[in-house]
């Protein structure tokens, strides 16, 4: 941190620096970082000289925004997404490649790369992030304005994340084997290291892989299997004999399809993966207003720059190449053609439809949950006029409400991932998505009751809650559940 701030205002001083950042930034918004904080948002450069000025209060480094604003400056957290679309240009393509290894964000960078060529794109800006990663960028003007009526602009983020969906799964395999390959597995599988990974094959998701042990009676010889963690004897069911552990085998759990490899053996297979020595991977940073480091900005860790590099030079970068004091200035933003990425894009568009098709998707049809049948018919009214839309203030309330509505009958995570989705499009103004998703983290680990019928959350919001002579949402339901049990499934 002490030598970046020591070289900050000699470096941000030069005048090619300034000019190279000045021109990047033009029509997003731009904040710089003062070491361990950012400054107000929105922001905006007006002038080259803007950028030695803020070194000289303090500021490190410059991140910007993916989006293209006709004036950065109008931006408010106040604005539904329909005033955002009629203020935005557009937006960059912009890959984030971040691995706890240099080498491996090398050959994901590489691998990106060819397959954006295979679909087409030939101009992909490269940059180092400054420290353990890459950043590639597809700009604007390679993308067509249009796709089937709908504007390219104002799909964002959901269509730069169905490119990074897309492109993440064409060059997975690749990814797994070069860098098992360049790794020395023998040594990280004595350390502990996992490089096989269960997937289950109907809904193309992670299954959860737990243990289960076998037991064998003494006496009767009977066979059991078991997931818990017996420490005491086990007595067999049958003659009460003592039990011994024989063996046990894993067992592979899919939470989408509620099922397990016990049932159905097929619908799981086991992959390599190198999740363990990527750490984390940052395909792509798509989220909306979300800032990234500048060209030519300073690294606060490492206190190198990110600079701008050829696509030829990935293989053979070194980080002393990035030293601020020898750098000379490439431009970021390559020079495409218009449309180039047409193809890509409806690839991936494409892919998308695909993959949902396989995917189970709750639609409002039952939910089987402990033996018990649900659906949005055994709701009370509530809980039925949160989901219609929140008309007024209170929404942040109301996905209280309706998060620990969820969670305490343990609804799947998609479930309430697609009923939330559905319900902040019917409010007045939507919740901003960053905001849901963490929420939704929080209650996957905590469960929380709703609050009673009599409590004012519910008058708050301008709803009157009858849950006929019951306390709460949550005993209302399940006594719907179990007065049809056994016939509800035809109903």
């Amino acid at each position: 941190m002490r030598q970046v701030q020591a070289i900050s205002i000699f470096y941000y001083s030069r005048k090619d620096v300034q000019e190279a950042i000045f021109e990047f930034c033009k029509n997003r918004e731009t904040v710089p970082r003062y070491v361990e904080s950012f400054g107000k948002r929105p922001d905006l450069l007006d002038f080259p000289s803007d950028i030695l000025n803020s070194a000289k209060n303090g500021a490190t480094s410059f991140h910007c925004s993916e989006e293209l604003w006709e004036d950065p400056l109008k931006i408010s957290k106040e604005m539904n997404q329909s005033e955002l679309n009629n203020l935005k240009i557009g937006w960059d393509f912009l890959i984030d490649i971040d691995s706890k290894y240099l080498d491996y964000s090398k050959i994901a960078a590489d691998l990106i790369i060819k397959a954006l060529k295979y679909h087409g794109v030939n101009s992909v800006g490269v940059k180092f992030s400054g420290s353990k990663g890459f950043h590639l960028i597809v700009p604007w003007k390679a993308f067509p304005k249009e796709i089937n009526e709908e504007k390219t602009k104002n799909k964002f983020p959901e269509w730069p994340r169905l490119i990074a969906g897309y492109l993440q799964e064409i060059i997975h395999d690749d990814l797994i084997k070069q860098i098992l390959q360049s790794a020395n597995v023998k040594e990280l599988e004595n350390s502990g290291k996992e490089f096989l990974e269960a997937i289950c094959v109907k809904c193309d998701s992670n299954a959860i892989t737990q243990m289960i042990s076998k037991y064998k009676c003494k006496n009767c010889k009977a066979e059991i299997q078991s997931m818990k963690s017996v420490k005491k004897t086990l007595r067999c069911p049958g003659c009460n004999g003592d039990m011994e552990k024989t063996g046990e085998e894993k067992l592979f759990v899919c939470n989408t399809c509620q099922t397990n490899s016990l049932k159905f053996p097929e619908q799981f297979i086991e992959r390599q993966t190198a999740k363990e020595l990527i750490d984390s991977v940052d395909i792509v940073l798509v989220a909306p207003r979300h800032l990234f480091r500048v060209p030519y900005s300073l690294h606060e860790k490492t206190a190198l720059a990110s600079i701008v590099i050829e696509k030829e030079e990935i293989k053979n970068f070194q980080p002393q190449m990035a030293d601020p004091l020898k750098l000379k200035i490439k431009n970021f933003i390559p020079n495409s053609e218009e449309g180039e990425a047409r193809e890509l894009l409806i690839q991936a568009i494409d892919w998308a439809k695909r993959k949902n098709k396989i995917e189970k998707k709750f639609t409002g049809n039952s939910i089987d949950i402990k033996n018990l049948t649900f659906d949005e018919s055994m709701f009370p009214d509530c809980i039925k006029k949160i989901l219609a839309g929140i008309k007024q203030d209170g929404r942040k309330r109301a996905l209280f409400i309706l998060l620990s509505f969820f969670s305490s009958l343990n609804f799947p995570q998609e479930y309430i991932e697609e009923k939330l989705e559905e319900w902040n499009k019917k409010n007045y103004k939507k919740l901003e998505e960053g905001y849901i998703r963490s929420q939704i983290s929080w209650f996957s680990k905590n469960k929380i009751m709703p609050p009673n019928c009599d409590k004012s959350y519910y008058k708050e919001l301008g709803i009157q809650c009858s849950c006929q002579n019951v306390k709460n949402p949550i005993n209302y339901t399940i006594k719907k559940a179990m007065s049809k049990k056994g016939n509800f499934k035809n109903a």
